[in-house]
Order: structure tokens, then C-alpha cells, then sequence
């Protein structure tokens, strides 16, 4: 297929307009926007197997309460907090640099997961050993659980992060981590690392922990990285054994709005670089726009929809909230701009996914922490949301 190009040129502001091939599918046709130069200023329905229910008799009697912001389909009538404070954490000094630099720079594949029946943190060496045999059974009946070809062992380990929990309702953030050694590895070879995750919980609602009976932990935010066979056998076993369950947590349009304010917000302590969005339009071909912005123009327009303006030292402890009406205005400044040079109306589609130096997050539940510093603030966000995609 033919490559079509045209460029346009608005004063400050350099737009391409560029026709290719949409994901190697020839019948598919994608469209990509890039502003390059100057911006103006202007599922899975899980039922668990609860020993005791309560919960989700609180979970509807604190969460259920109506917000300013709109419904989010499939998320019943619960809405996310339509404000929030955001700043940036120094928790290199709290933190195992290990575990650290295992969170950051790495994706992860988000889940859900209701609160843990008996779950202990002092049972943690005892998991190891239970979800190593676990995993050694099911090999042994056959089922593929290899990485990377032939693996003669499993060997887990169950560890605490120390330093993330922001108060003191929530529970320690738990790290799993798998490692194996291939049948040809040499005899001194160390065993690899072939799959981690982690369960945690960042400023979860107060009233819904307190509500908990005290045999549940909840830890509602899940996050896996390597072979999706593994990734099944973790959950499966953590279902049997703590009578929970897992669901799929897709970042729906309003939280990677909220990401790309946070972000924003958070752009003359640490640059973002850019401020990148990808949106997905219901047309036929379908159409697929990329919207990437400069990072000064980013933070102009985000602090012209400020309340109040950042003038004085009274308002620093203001500025450090943000409120979903603020959020709203940015995205209409962009999306308002996008139209006057492409006559094309964003707001008809979705936003599928948010990126800057700070990190990426993906419709699809895929999420990357590039920077330690505001680890803390994407948690926090990402465990509301798991909170409000438990069935209830």
C-alpha cells in the first residue's frame, strides 16, 4: 500500500498527517497526528468462595456514595475520588534498592484481587515452599509450565517491600518472585529470575479496611510479569489457598486522564519529556491517532486550568491537589487544540494509553513506573481502581 503524507504548518505549531498500514493488517488503515513543535495554550464476573461476606456489604456501604465524575461503563454505579493529592515521594532511602529497581522500569500486567482469607506475613517462607510444590505437581502431570524451554526446578520466594505502605491501614506490599534453571545449564549456573509479581495496597479506603473482618488481608492490586502459564498457576494456587480471586483490571479512559495530569503536575520537579497519548476512534477503517505533546507546552496549559494560579507560597499546600475538574479542562485544552488544525474530534473516541518519561499506562492493564520518586502516586491511583472493579 501506498504511503501518503501531508504537512501543515499553524504559526508555533508543525502537525503531520500521515496514512500507513494499522498493525501489519493491510485492510487497516491508521492516521497518526504528531504536535512536534508548539501547542497553544487553550469482563470477568468472579464470584468468590467467602468463608464470611461482610465485606462486600461494607465494600457497597463506603464506596458506593455518588461523585462528580460520570459513570465508567461496566463499574457499576462506584466512582473514582474526584480529587486527589499528588506529590513526589524520596523512597529510595525506604526501600530494598533490589526490590525498587524491580518495580521500576519494568511493565506489569494489572489484576484484581478480592482480600485474602488467613493470609499472613509471617507465613511467608511457608508460601514459598507451598507454591514451589504446587508448581513442581502440576509439571508433573504434564500441564507446560516451562519458560524458555526444558526447566529442571521451580524454586519461589515470598518477601515483604519494606518503605511503600503511605498509612497505616494498608498492608505490607508482598513480592513473588520464581527462578529456574534450564536442563542444560551448567553446573555452577545461578538460577534466573522467570517471573515476579507483587500484591499491594497504596492508600486503600480507610472505611472499607476497617470494615474487614480480621481474618481478610487486603492487598487488591496485582501485578505480574513473565509467561502467562506461571502467571495462572500463581493465581490458581493463591485461590485455593486464600479463598480469593483474580479479574482482569483494564485503566479505563478517566484514569489515563488522570495519569496524564499527575504526570503533568509533576513536571518542574522531574521533566516528563513528553507528554504522549494514543487514541482509538469507533470509524471505519478503523483510526488510531498518536498525540504527542512538548513537555513546556504541556505544563503551560495545565497551569492555565490551575485553581488557583501558583503565585504565592499560601497556595503551595493547594497546589498539591488535584481535582477532577482541573483534569477535565486539560483534556479539553488538548483535545480542543487537535480539532482546530485536524478537524477531527478526539472526545468521540477513547483514550487507550498515556506515556512520559515518568512512566506508561495501556487500556489493557499494562502499566510502567519509570520513576521512583512518583511510584507512590501511580499506586495509589491504580489500587483505587482495583477497589472499584471488585465484584460486590
Amino acid at each position: 500500500m501506498a504511503t501518503m503524507a501531508t504537512t501543515t504548518h499553524f504559526g508555533l505549531f508543525n502537525g503531520i498527517f500521515r496514512r500507513c498500514p494499522y498493525n501489519g493488517d493491510p485492510n487497516t488503515i491508521q492516521h497518526s497526528a504528531i504536535s512536534v513543535v508548539r501547542t497553544p495554550i487553550g469482563s470477568i464476573v468472579a464470584q468468590r468462595r467467602s468463608k464470611n461476606k461482610s465485606y462486600r456489604q461494607s465494600y457497597r456501604s463506603c464506596l458506593g456514595a455518588a461523585s462528580k465524575l460520570g459513570h465508567t461503563p461496566g463499574w457499576t454505579a462506584r466512582r473514582l475520588n474526584t480529587s486527589r493529592r499528588t506529590k513526589s515521594h524520596n523512597i529510595t532511602e525506604k526501600v530494598n534498592p533490589e526490590d525498587l529497581a524491580l518495580l521500576v522500569k519494568t511493565e506489569w500486567q494489572l489484576s484484581y484481587v478480592t482480600p485474602l482469607y488467613q493470609f499472613r506475613h509471617t507465613q511467608l517462607r511457608s508460601y514459598s515452599r507451598q507454591l514451589s510444590a504446587f508448581i513442581t505437581a502440576e509439571k508433573q502431570q504434564g500441564l507446560a509450565v516451562e519458560v524458555e524451554g526444558a526447566q529442571t526446578s521451580f524454586r519461589v520466594s515470598f518477601s515483604v517491600v519494606q518503605g511503600l505502605g503511605e498509612t497505616d491501614d494498608d498492608a505490607e506490599t508482598v513480592l513473588v518472585q520464581i527462578h529456574s534453571k534450564p536442563v542444560f545449564a551448567g553446573k555452577d549456573e545461578a538460577q534466573k529470575l522467570v517471573w515476579s509479581g507483587w500484591l499491594t495496597c497504596i492508600n486503600g479506603n480507610p472505611e472499607y479496611l476497617h470494615s474487614l473482618p480480621k481474618d481478610f488481608t487486603c492487598l487488591p492490586l496485582f501485578g505480574s510479569r513473565g509467561a502467562e502459564n506461571l502467571t495462572s498457576l500463581v493465581k490458581s494456587w493463591f485461590q485455593q489457598t486464600f479463598d480469593c480471586c483474580f479479574g482482569p483490571l483494564e485503566i479505563n479512559q478517566t484514569c489515563l486522564q488522570w495519569l496524564a495530569a499527575l504526570w503533568t503536575n509533576c513536571h518542574i520537579e522531574s521533566s516528563i519529556q513528553h507528554l504522549k497519548m494514543i487514541w482509538t476512534l469507533p470509524v471505519e477503517p478503523p483510526l488510531q491517532i498518536t498525540y504527542t505533546v512538548n513537555p513546556q507546552d504541556a505544563w503551560e496549559l495545565w497551569n492555565s486550568v490551575r485553581t488557583p494560579s501558583l503565585e504565592s507560597r499560601e497556595e503551595e499546600e493547594t497546589a498539591r491537589s488535584i481535582d477532577i475538574e482541573e483534569v477535565t479542562r486539560f483534556m479539553q485544552g488538548l483535545m480542543s487544540h487537535f480539532y482546530r488544525h485536524f478537524r477531527l474530534d478526539l472526545s468521540a473516541g477513547r483514550l487507550s494509553q498515556v506515556s512520559s518519561a515518568l512512566g506508561s499506562a495501556k487500556f489493557s492493564g499494562r502499566v510502567k513506573m519509570s520513576n521512583s520518586r512518583y511510584v507512590l502516586t501511580t499506586l495509589s491511583l491504580l489500587t483505587e481502581c482495583a477497589l472499584l472493579k471488585m465484584p460486590i
